[in-house]
């Protein structure tokens, strides 16, 4: 039971992958154009965490998680995945490590912190608003 429910977490969190990369896009040609850099940051960073907690509310009831502990281990994997994925890519991209590590310092209009937090209390947000914790 335990595999099935982290494969569909993980089908989860590819789909929440597409959406940040499709908003990054958005964020790029839409929003900085149209508003500046901070403006956009904070536009893009608050779209993508109702995005997240979106797709958690949907994805919730086929994930047939009601238990408040693992909602959390769903989040933490999701949290987790997204981490590995920022860092390992920003590497790929010949980004140095204070590069990477500037996201984490709210400046500018940068929320990713924000981001994480909505990533990682999604299933939790998610099973409250429809009422299973």
């Amino acid at each position: 039971m335990l595999t099935v429910v982290a494969l569909k977490a993980l089908v989860i969190w590819v789909g929440i992958l597409v959406l940040a990369v499709a908003n990054g896009v958005l964020r790029e040609s839409v929003f900085v154009p149209g508003l500046g850099t901070p403006a956009a940051l904070l536009l893009s960073g608050l779209l993508l965490s109702a995005l997240i907690i979106g797709v958690a509310y949907f994805s919730l009831p086929w994930l047939q998680i009601s238990r408040p502990v693992g909602l959390c281990v769903v989040g933490v994997g999701w949290l987790a995945l997204t981490l590995v994925f920022e860092f390992s890519f920003g590497l790929w991209q010949g980004k140095s490590w204070s590069e990477l590590l500037e996201a984490y310092t709210f400046k500018g209009g940068n929320i990713w912190p924000v981001v994480l937090a909505a990533t990682v209390l999604a299933p939790y947000i998610a099973a409250k608003l429809r009422g299973r914790v």
